[in-house]
């Protein structure tokens, strides 16, 4: 069985393997970062934090029956404050027209902009290689137990969702957007320079040209990265979009890479995301769809993709009593739950509880 619950400080030297294996801004490489997150990430479960420029919520996948570290995903609240502003280029189109040759060209410009009031962030998803594909869709459970969360505590979060999405980098870590663009003011290389913005991004402002820079001036291998991402992230990027994200021409200055934008009460996770009273083990046998289950405890946060049956009000699910033990739930406790199973998902939206 696997198991979703919040990270742990003991999680700190595989969370460092994760993310030497691949590269994300939100996990990077650095012990002493992925310590302080984990600190964070336990104060806010806990409800402890409540400047959400402060609070992160980390998210680990483990192997219940040998307590393997899989992956890992995060949520951070709001990210982008008048002090550490995020920022993106805005993507735009110039036309240009000769009457007198009667010919003219649409050149694609590139604007620095930055946020200061949020959105909340979903990022920082990664799954050891050997499980990509997995049978289980662990990559997938995932990236959806952050919508779930979010669904159980929406006012720990704002209204609005960004993921930035990762554009190809070469096999050593490198990027042509970033070679032929970025490198021409912030003479670092890639990783030094992403490395650094986990701290602060305030030298891109400081750097970067605030005027209108016309991508023409670029060569093909370079050009070609804008708005798009790397093979690993296409699944990624159309399961969000199923979800409700849209492309709004924001692209990472570093990479290229697009950010996707949607509002939080559009996407459908966090919509459908309810409480449930928790009623006896069923058996496998019994169960008639699939859910995320979740339960804060002592134990902290935990959460299970697992056989459910409701009860004809909708109001009480039932899981297997495996499952149970695995969130460290009883009987008649308040559970989280969202339904995944499409078969059940209509008969679950008519009659679940109000969402608390």
């Amino acid at each position: 069985m696997y198991v979703i619950r919040q990270a742990r400080p003991d999680d700190a030297s595989i969370l460092l393997k994760l993310a030497r294996m691949v590269h994300f801004i939100n996990l990077p490489a650095d012990l002493e970062i992925i310590g302080d997150k984990i600190r964070r990430s336990q104060l806010s479960f806990e409800g402890s934090i409540t400047d959400l420029t402060r609070a992160i919520y980390m998210f680990a996948i483990e192997d219940d029956t040998t307590g393997n570290l899989l992956g890992t995903s995060q949520i951070i609240p709001q990210i982008g404050t008048p002090e550490a502003p995020n920022t993106y280029f805005k993507v735009r189109s110039r036309t240009m027209y000769a009457d007198d040759l009667q010919q003219g060209m649409t050149h694609t410009t590139l604007q620095l902009g930055s946020i200061t009031d949020g959105p909340t962030e979903v990022g920082g998803l990664i799954l050891a290689p050997s499980y990509r594909g997995h049978p289980a869709k662990l990559g997938k459970t995932l990236s959806l137990i952050r919508f779930h969360y979010m669904g159980l505590h929406r006012d720990r979060f704002r209204d609005e969702l960004l993921a930035e999405m990762m554009a190809r980098l070469t096999p050593e870590g490198t990027n042509a957007f970033w070679e032929h663009l970025g490198r021409r003011f912030i003479n670092l290389t890639y990783t030094e320079a992403d490395r650094l913005s986990s701290r602060s991004k305030a030298f891109i402002l400081k750097l970067m040209p605030h005027e209108e820079i016309y991508v023409t001036i670029l060569p093909p291998e370079a050009r070609m990265l804008i708005g798009k991402v790397g093979k690993d992230t296409e699944p990624a990027k159309a399961m969000l979009e199923r979800m409700g994200f849209k492309y709004e021409d924001h692209i990472d200055p570093f990479d290229g890479g697009p950010h996707l934008h949607a509002r939080t009460s559009d996407v459908s996770i966090v919509r459908e995301t309810t409480r449930l009273k928790l009623g006896p083990a069923c058996t496998k046998a019994q169960a008639k769809g699939e859910a995320l289950v979740s339960f804060q405890g002592d134990d902290g946060f935990r959460a299970v993709s697992a056989p459910i049956s409701l009860s004809p009000d909708g109001k009480t699910v039932r899981i297997t009593r495996e499952h149970m033990k695995a969130i460290g739930a009883a009987a008649g406790e308040r559970v989280g739950f969202t339904l995944l199973s499409k078969t059940d998902r209509a008969k679950s939206k008519r009659k679940a509880g109000k969402r608390v």
